[in-house]
């Protein structure tokens, strides 16, 4: 007579797969159950004067009528009115300034701002306490002086 290819372990493993699935298979049913009891829930939903969300129809009187043509989808086109007159070239004066290092700030004479500057941007040697004028442009951490050159 031969031995029985399966194991202790190996029942007992098949046995717990088998409980496994049959717990699964309560759960399924009692979740069908569960909604069943529950009802369908909500079947329209409706947008109120708001913008909520509500299970109740808004109030007809509460309306607002709003011409399509009104509507700009996209960016607005500005008026040359609104744009004020903007000199990109600015004045000021070298705080500091390391030449070894390659990089400085400069203080803006109208604002008192302080801006980074590289040698990278410098079109003339500058040194601390120079006057000097530049142009701005944006960088990685605000604004920088770019096309420093002494006046």
């Amino acid at each position: 007579m031969a031995k029985s290819q399966q194991t202790y372990s190996k029942s007992e493993k098949e046995k717990k797969r088998l409980k496994k699935r049959e717990e699964k298979q309560k759960k399924k049913e009692a979740r069908k159950l569960e909604a069943k009891e529950k009802g369908t829930g909500i079947q329209f939903a409706y947008v109120d004067h708001d913008g909520n969300l509500t299970d109740t129809p808004p109030d007809p009187t509460q309306k607002v009528d709003i011409d399509a043509s009104t509507i700009e989808i996209g960016i607005p086109k500005r008026d040359d009115s609104e744009v004020e007159e903007f000199d990109p070239v600015r004045n000021g004066k070298v705080s500091f300034y390391d030449s070894s290092k390659g990089f400085g700030f400069i203080i803006d004479s109208e604002n008192q701002e302080k801006y980074f500057t590289h040698v990278s941007g410098l079109i003339d040697e500058i040194a601390e306490n120079d006057k000097v004028s530049f142009e701005l442009e944006k960088g990685m951490k605000g604004m920088n002086a770019v096309r420093v050159k002494k006046i």
